[in-house]
């Protein structure tokens, strides 16, 4: 059976900030769907702990007090949704994450952050896998075509039902969805076993990373930020600094 048609896991949070080394968790999902078995969703809202920027807040409709409100504290949180994505990793499900990289590393610095294990201490020998990532993937099957790549966009492009974009629920859904559609429509990833899709990915990730990268280095006024682009996937490794524990 194609990995497309079995069980997985859509992963999403919705966050206070774009530097997956600073943001906090807002609010969050791991849904358990496909594979022939009923939708199996958990949602978590947390208290990030530090105020939550308008520009975050007008995104995904949580502010500094509606999540203190609403939110549990962030460690506890944080453990569950770990938990969770371990659980069904040592099931051999597949993580569908759109944009991994930045989902999973936000994860790992917020373990770190709250003196918790990561998903890489307790449940993976040094890798995360197997991760479905629509955005990459797309990417690579489609590279030449124009426009968004956003969830809404890739929505859009592949005929999938949104719900609400921007609501952790509904964007990890929908990233299911067109991880579904690809699979569904480019025989040459359905062939593929979910393993062998998981380390193209990999090789995926950094072609495009390095591409982001040489074009910054070109464009004029955006030369510094080629510095920025990571390579990685899916997850960015957590540097060590001074002051880390």
């Amino acid at each position: 059976m194609s990995w497309h048609l079995g069980r997985m896991a859509a992963f999403d949070l919705e966050t206070t900030a774009a530097d997956p080394e600073t943001a906090r968790i807002v609010t969050a999902c791991v849904v358990q769907l496909g594979g022939g078995q009923p939708l199996s969703p958990a949602t978590w809202v947390a208290d990030p702990g530090v105020e939550i920027p308008d520009e975050a807040a007008k995104i995904h409709g949580y502010t500094t007090e509606r999540a203190r409100a609403e939110g549990r504290p962030a460690a506890e949180v944080v453990e569950e949704i770990t938990a969770a994505l371990g659980q069904v990793l040592a099931y051999g499900i597949p993580i569908v994450a759109m944009n991994a990289r930045y989902d999973l590393t936000v994860l790992d610095r917020e373990c770190r952050r709250h003196g918790l294990e990561t998903l890489l201490d307790r449940y993976v020998d040094d890798v995360i896998w197997p991760v479905i990532d629509p955005f990459v993937i797309d990417k690579h099957v489609d590279r030449f075509r124009r426009g968004s790549r956003t969830l809404t966009a890739l929505c859009q492009h592949y005929k999938v039902k949104l719900d609400g974009a921007h609501d952790s629920a509904a964007d990890a859904i929908a990233a299911a969805r067109v991880a579904w559609r690809l699979g569904a429509t480019r025989p040459e990833l359905a062939t593929m076993d979910v393993e062998a899709l998981h380390h193209a990915q990999i090789e995926w990730a950094r072609e495009q990373a390095e591409g982001l990268a040489a074009y910054f280095r070109k464009t004029p006024g955006k030369e510094h930020q080629a510095a920025t682009v990571r390579t990685e996937w899916p997850l960015i490794p957590h540097q060590r600094t001074g002051g880390d524990a």
